[in-house]
């Protein structure tokens, strides 16, 4: 199945709660400026922010957007991170096929880069096809959270999954990923594929 029928099979519905209500944005330095009178609350403000309070950051004054989607990696005890280049050509991605042995327990990293100003609400959706049947087999909505902007990359972690066992669950399978925010920004949008197999090659 191709990239572009899954990208229209991503409604805007599957990713965001009609009923949600996003809190308005407000800058770094509104946030500052805000309950100064309460101590505590300022001082986790600053321990928070760090950085980002004194200076606008800028990692890649050429990259106009907030967050910037470097990588995804599945992560599986004792093995080396099977990693995805998400900054290069994202129509390469389908060529590069993760083996996942069967029952193993595995979690899925992203990393990425905030910059400019704070995102609120980042999350993580993915839908997993099975290759060459329409229907959509696995949904998982992650919500990532909100992340102040920073100059090293930050990384979201999930919890962890177990790949699909038996005979009838071997076979290759497509993901389309999305990785959004309360606001409706589609940060990042991808497909990748990953094939289950008996054993690890």
């Amino acid at each position: 199945m191709s990239a572009e029928t899954h990208d229209v099979n991503i409604h805007d519905e599957d990713i965001h709660d009609a009923n949600y209500q996003p809190p308005p944005q407000k800058t770094i330095e509104e946030i500052m400026a805000a309950d100064q009178e309460d101590e505590s609350l300022r001082r986790y403000k600053e321990a928070l922010l760090g950085e980002a309070q004194v200076e606008k950051i800028i990692v890649d004054p050429n990259d106009s957007r907030k967050v910037i989607v470097k990588k995804l990696a599945l992560v599986v005890e004792g093995r080396n991170d099977m990693e995805l280049d998400l900054s290069g050509d994202l129509s390469q991605l389908k060529k590069q096929v993760f083996v996942i042995q069967e029952g193993v327990q595995y979690k899925v990293r992203i990393d990425f880069i905030v910059q400019r100003e704070i995102v609120h609400g980042l999350k993580y959706v993915q839908k997993t096809y099975r290759m060459g049947m329409p229907a959509v087999v696995d949904k998982i909505t992650h919500m990532v959270g909100s992340y102040p902007p920073k100059k090293e990359i930050q990384f979201y972690l999930t919890a962890a999954e177990e790949a699909p066992s038996g005979l009838l669950a071997r076979g290759t399978y497509t993901v389309s990923s999305v990785f959004t925010d309360d606001d409706k920004h589609i940060h990042l949008k991808w497909d990748w594929c990953f094939e289950i197999k008996k054993d690890w090659e």
